[in-house]
């Protein structure tokens, strides 16, 4: 094998022959498998940071554009009580209260978490909070991560999909729905989101 080598290598400085031989091929192949290990490896975490990231950002907003709905529209009061302004998606979006649009449209990231603004009634959260709904962990607390909110089906790897969002729970995660669980600022999405989409 060696003399093969070194008859080719001879031929080729001759100009014999051209292009590349099999063993130059293989090392290029396997560097390359190498980088891209490299590469993968190295990129694995940015789908959970990203959308960390986006659920903070998108709970900002909501918040935001709830407590400007609140501020700009006290008269308007939930069904059987008089504490003040209560924003519902349709009136922050269409601007019904007063003719502007408080947000364009309702965040959230399928896959990843959820929004759902509580309605009232069973399983549907308090009229006028925020609630986070993600298909993994959640730590949930102002600033603190206590026991972690988990739920994962086994057809979707604890992805969400409308349906489960719907079906959330006030009382936390059952073997059929995820937690509704009030939003306290982005602390909220720190273990959040981590599902892979």
């Amino acid at each position: 094998m060696i003399s093969t080598y070194q008859r080719l290598k001879r031929q080729r400085d001759a100009g014999e022959i051209d292009g590349f031989t099999l063993i130059e091929l293989l090392i290029v192949i396997v560097v390359l498998g190498i980088l891209a290990a490299v590469v993968i490896f190295a990129l694995g975490g940015i789908t959970g940071k990203s959308a960390q990231a986006s659920c903070a950002a998108d709970g900002a907003t909501v918040s935001t554009a709830m407590a400007a709905f609140t501020a700009q529209n006290p008269s308007i009061t939930p069904t059987g009580s008089t504490y003040g302004a209560t924003p519902t998606v349709s009136n922050m979006i269409s601007g019904t209260a007063i003719g502007v649009p408080y947000i364009q449209s309702w965040p959230n990231n399928l896959g990843h978490y959820a929004f759902v603004m509580g309605t009232g009634g069973t399983n549907l959260g308090t009229v006028g909070t925020l609630y986070i709904v993600t298909g993994s962990d959640v730590a949930s607390g102002a600033g603190t991560v206590a026991s972690p909110y988990v739920y994962a089906t086994t057809a979707d790897n604890g992805n969400l999909n409308q349906t489960e969002v719907n079906a959330a729970l006030t009382t936390g995660p059952s073997a059929t729905a995820p937690a509704l669980i009030p939003y306290q600022g982005p602390g909220v999405c720190s273990a959040a989101t981590t599902a892979v989409s």
